[in-house]
């Protein structure tokens, strides 16, 4: 029985730095909404999943 695929990545460490920058952006123009606590969280989730 042949082994499974190896899985890839499917987001680079670039494409976390932009997806982080674009929140932050966002949340610049969302700042006095009430979802702006949801894109505060993803921004520092989106942070913490980058490597050091």
């Amino acid at each position: 029985m042949p082994e499974p695929a190896r899985s890839r990545a499917v987001l680079s460490n670039e494409d976390f730095e932009l997806l982080r920058e674009a929140v932050a952006h966002y949340l610049t123009v969302i700042a006095d909404k009430p979802e702006s606590i949801k894109f505060s969280r993803l921004y520092h989730r989106l942070g913490s999943a980058m490597p050091k």
